[in-house]
């Protein structure tokens, strides 16, 4: 694994580190808040109602395109 030196503010670095547990490295809470970040990020987009229609609405469209 490559390693890399990012920089931080103190502020920021005592920021991440109260994410963390005892023992647990910059690099396991950083992976940590991430996988979190990612899964809300799909919550947000699954739930979204941007472009969703009522059901309803749903029906007549489909009847239209689809007659019986």
């Amino acid at each position: 694994m490559d390693i890399t030196t990012i920089q931080l503010s103190k502020e920021t670095k005592e920021k991440i580190s109260s994410f963390g547990m005892k023992g647990e490295s910059y690099e396991e809470i950083l992976k940590r808040i991430y996988s979190l970040a990612v899964k809300e990020q799909l919550k947000e987009f699954l739930m979204s109602d941007e472009g969703f229609i009522p059901i309803e609405e749903a029906i007549k469209e489909a009847d239209k395109k689809w007659p019986k």
